[in-house]
């Protein structure tokens, strides 16, 4: 076993243990300190499991890591059983870094809370390992214009998911006013793509070059992750708790806003023109209200009450218009509407908060019967 490779494979195990157990014992203690906020509601538990699946993702490293260290040392690291079993895992490792982006929601739509896409993945990655165990078999390790033919499927999934979280990463921190660290990210996530490519390709043959930007990609990664872990904390504290919101509805296009820690006592709304928006709001406020648990919620998907996310997010952008909200305060779709699966959304203003005119809401009434 070469000193370089000794080296890669003992630092690939240690940093990626290290940053499993460190994100593992973030979400713990958010869990615990967040509870309520992500816990919240009376039909569906809203549990955001994003760091646990990255969490379980560094650690399929620490196996991969110690398959590598035990290949070396027992000298089969040329055997297509080691071959195999380093798809393998680099495969798990994308299953659950594909299912941490579920939770991410700054994530490509097709992919945010979407429980269809979810099964799509996973079929997609038993196929994957399907083809891993099936084409050494069939081909061997056979390699064609330099391309090694039997992790050409992993490749492709690997590639899928480095596009996937460098758009997720660079929206989210961006979203979070962290402007360089959304640049860093790209870098890191492209550092990950580049250390894939002397697995596929004959022709990156240069072992301390290839072994360097791995330990750098996965040491950044690790770094990248907890500062995303430390931007969820500070965006978790920043979340109005459900029972310091109240909102009055006062007239057709006007309401009464407060949320305290928002700086937001008593303020007057008037949406105007936007009649769209405002009677969006009142049927979230009336649903959450009068109706029943199991039935608070507005269907927002085409063919729903609400045809598209757009709508929901033109509320929250209308009142910090008409507000004029500093950045800090600046209100979040989600401090006001919630998710709660299914393409279901809700208020998160507790029913008591709520107020209607009594003639507004006849008036509501008689237009939505």
């Amino acid at each position: 076993m070469s000193e370089v490779t000794e080296f890669h494979n003992l630092s690939h195990i240690f940093i990626s243990l290290i940053g499993s157990v460190l994100l593992l014992a973030i979400y713990y203690n958010i869990r615990k300190r967040f509870y309520k906020v992500l816990e919240e509601g009376t039909t569906v538990k809203r549990v955001d499991r994003g760091l646990l699946y990255f969490s379980a993702g560094m650690l399929v490293w620490v196996f991969s890591g110690t398959w590598a260290l035990l290949a070396n040392y027992y000298q089969f690291q040329q055997s297509l059983t080691y071959q195999v079993g380093v798809n393998l895992f680099s495969t798990f490792n994308n299953l659950f870094w594909l299912l941490a982006l579920y939770y991410v929601y700054d994530a490509p739509n097709f992919i945010y809370r979407n429980e269809k896409t979810v099964k799509r993945i996973i079929g997609l990655i038993l196929l994957t390992a399907s083809l891993t165990l099936v084409l050494p078999t069939m081909m061997g390790k056979e390699t064609y214009f330099g391309v090694k033919i039997m992790v050409i499927p992993d490749f492709l999934l690997t590639s899928f998911l480095c596009l996937m979280m460098g758009i997720s990463f660079f929206k989210t921190f961006r979203h979070r006013d962290l402007k360089l660290v959304a640049f860093i990210a790209v870098l890191v996530v492209f550092l990950l793509f580049i250390s894939q490519l002397s697995d596929v390709f004959t022709f990156f043959s240069n072992d301390f070059l290839n072994q360097l930007i791995r330990v750098i990609a996965k040491t950044s990664l690790v770094a990248v992750f907890l500062v995303l872990a430390t931007s969820w904390v500070i965006q978790l504290a920043h979340t109005p708790k459900t029972d310091e919101i109240k909102i009055h509805f006062l007239d057709w296009s006007l309401i009464e806003l407060t949320i305290p820690s928002k700086g937001i006592i008593s303020q007057k709304i008037d949406f105007g023109s936007k009649t769209t928006q405002y009677k969006n709001l009142l049927n979230f406020a009336y649903k959450r209200k009068y109706n029943e648990a199991d039935d608070q919620s507005i269907l927002v998907s085409y063919g729903g009450e609400i045809k598209s996310q757009t709508y929901v997010t033109r509320i929250i952008d209308n009142i910090n218009s008409i507000l004029q909200l500093t950045d800090e305060n600046k209100l979040e779709r989600k401090d006001l509407i919630t998710f709660i699966g299914e393409s279901k959304y809700r208020l998160r203003i507790i029913p008591n908060n709520i107020l209607i005119d009594a003639a507004l809401l006849e008036e509501f009434k008689n237009k939505t019967a």
